[in-house]
């Protein structure tokens, strides 16, 4: 072992929260100077379990950063959503700043290069209510009929964040919500990906679609979207997903390239908040090789927030 690490290399425990995505890692205090075994060991558990969940966890934003860059180069906290002072990496998920991400989605799929991981820990979280849902995408993919696999592994699809393509979520009355919403759409992003990839480590098949899939190029608008719900009730499906019960000093961390997840809106005027960092994730390819495309929108200071 490396002088100065964790002394929890090889204690790490998984334990599965279902048979299909998620499990809950204990043995590892997330704030520690970590080996690089360790942090291999969170990886792989990772890997093979989409999302993972650790309780009582004593992070802050220094710390969460430091952690997260174990995982890969960071981003800037959101492409359009301002971070708070002296936060750049950091991304707010507060109820009372901005509207919650009460669809289901993978993370800023209207950029060409989606996050690879997204790394959330929850600060204050209310009494009642509050959980997040993920959703496993590559056993999504394995489940779909082979018609629809055939037809999945040749299309393209076109992502953005344009208003009147893409939902901002909810409670409009809030202004601090409408405010949110104006800069999340402040400036324009489209991007075309397949709407099947292949997962870069794992070399897995995984659908990429969520709340910010807005048309199938080559066809036309009604049957797009009628496609594209098709397929996204197979991402969707109960025994597909896995639900979190948040308490404050939880951090979850989730691959992106093999889930969607939804927050649930659903404790009234209780305040919740959590603070997000993302790892910058590589080309999507889909199964022919081709790789996703940009078509607006330069998203080049998002990539490059690694201060």
């Amino acid at each position: 072992m490396t002088a100065g690490t964790s002394h929890v290399t090889r204690e790490l425990k998984v334990s599965p929260v279902t048979g299909t995505i998620g499990a809950e890692l204990s043995g590892v205090d997330l704030a520690a100077e970590l080996s690089d075994e360790t942090v291999a060991d969170i990886r792989a558990a990772l890997l093979a379990n989409r999302v993972v969940f650790f309780r009582d966890q004593t992070l802050d934003y220094e710390r969460q950063v430091a952690f997260a860059r174990r995982l890969g180069t960071l981003t800037l906290g959101h492409p359009t959503i301002q971070s708070p002072p002296d936060q750049p990496l950091m991304e707010e998920v507060d109820s009372a700043k901005g509207a919650p991400a009460a669809d289901w989605h993978t993370d800023v799929t209207f950029l060409d290069q989606p996050v690879s991981f997204t790394c959330l820990r929850g600060v204050v979280i209310p009494d009642v209510g509050g959980d997040t849902v993920w959703a496993n995408t590559v056993n999504a993919y394995s489940t779909l009929t082979p018609e629809l696999r055939a037809l999945a592994d040749t299309m393209r699809v076109v992502h953005t964040n344009a208003p009147g393509d893409v939902r901002i979520d909810g409670g409009r009355s809030n202004p601090a919500w409408i405010e949110s919403g104006k800069q999340f759409v402040s400036t324009i992003y489209r991007a075309e990906h397949p709407a099947v990839v292949v997962h870069p480590e794992t070399g897995e098949r995984a659908l990429l679609l969520g709340g910010f899939a807005h048309r199938v190029v080559g066809f036309p608008g009604d049957l797009s979207r009628a496609i594209i719900r098709t397929l996204q009730d197979y991402v969707t499906r109960p025994e597909n997903t896995v639900r979190w019960h948040w308490r404050v000093g939880d951090v979850a961390i989730w691959d992106n390239r093999s889930t969607q997840h939804c927050a649930v809106v659903d404790y009234g005027d209780a305040y919740r908040r959590c603070e997000r960092v993302t790892v910058a994730g590589s080309m999507p390819v889909g199964v022919d090789g081709r790789a996703s495309v940009a078509l607006k929108g330069d998203a080049s200071a998002f990539y490059a927030g690694t201060a």
